[in-house]
């Protein structure tokens, strides 16, 4: 069975919220290159934000569940 938290009444799927958690930090560091300039000067930005999203799911995933 997969790992699940219970949340707002009902059980929510582990690999959602790493999801969710990726999500955000890839917008959080869009935002981040937008403001301080980076996004004019940065090459493949949606390829950057997108790898940070990834590493920021897979280190939620790795903090709450382990090797």
């Amino acid at each position: 069975m997969a790992p699940d938290f219970y949340m707002f009444g009902t059980f929510f799927p582990a690999w959602m919220l790493c999801a969710l958690i990726a999500i955000v930090a890839a917008i959080v560091i869009r935002v981040i290159f937008v403001a301080s300039g980076l996004s004019r000067v940065l090459p493949f930005q949606f390829f950057v934000c997108a790898s940070v999203g990834l590493i920021a799911g897979s280190l939620a995933w790795s903090a709450w569940f382990g090797p």
